[in-house]
């Protein structure tokens, strides 16, 4: 995984260039966001477990064939296997807001996803609908403007909508 300053370097050290203008302030703004971008960390990773539980028990009430005799997350087993992928999406997002790269959510958590549940039967659609769901969540709470780093968020929550949405495509 690459942070977004690392990634910029060796970018530019690859080509044998300096790091251009855009470059150096586009940097220079994800250290000037950086308590913005830890206060929304922070909430998220703070309230994890309801921004899964929420999402969870609207996705069911939505679609509650899934919890339903035969469903995907009928059982014990299944629904703690369905609330566990939750909670990993949600921990890599929160790892690639932190870095402002998605490159760890890609690597580490999306990659082969989809056709892991396609093997186990696992309706993807479903699980992006979860995602989806976590990231109204995530966002309603990052997103209130009390007892954070005051300023400008909309690029951030933008950015923090990306993620969830990245995920939620590599698995629909």
């Amino acid at each position: 995984m690459l942070d977004a300053f690392a990634k910029v370097v060796s970018q530019a050290d690859a080509r044998g260039e300096y790091l251009s203008a855009a470059q150096l302030d586009a940097l220079t703004a994800i250290v000037r966001d950086g308590n913005k971008r830890a206060d929304t960390v922070n909430r998220i990773t703070s309230n994890s477990s309801a921004i899964v539980a929420n999402a969870a028990r609207a996705l069911f009430a939505e679609q509650p064939q899934l919890i339903a005799p035969g469903g995907n997350a009928y059982t014990n087993r299944r629904m703690a296997a369905c609330l566990r992928d939750m909670e990993i999406i949600l921990r890599y997002v929160t790892y690639a807001i932190f870095a402002g790269d998605a490159s760890v959510l890609d690597d580490r958590c999306l990659n082969g996803l989809r056709e892991t549940y396609l093997a186990l039967g696992t309706p993807g659609a479903s699980v992006a609908v979860g995602v989806q769901k976590m990231k109204e969540a995530a966002l309603a709470i990052a997103g209130d403007p009390n007892g954070i780093t005051r300023g400008d968020c909309s690029a951030l929550m933008s950015e923090v909508a990306g993620y969830f949405d990245r995920a939620a495509s590599a698995v629909g």
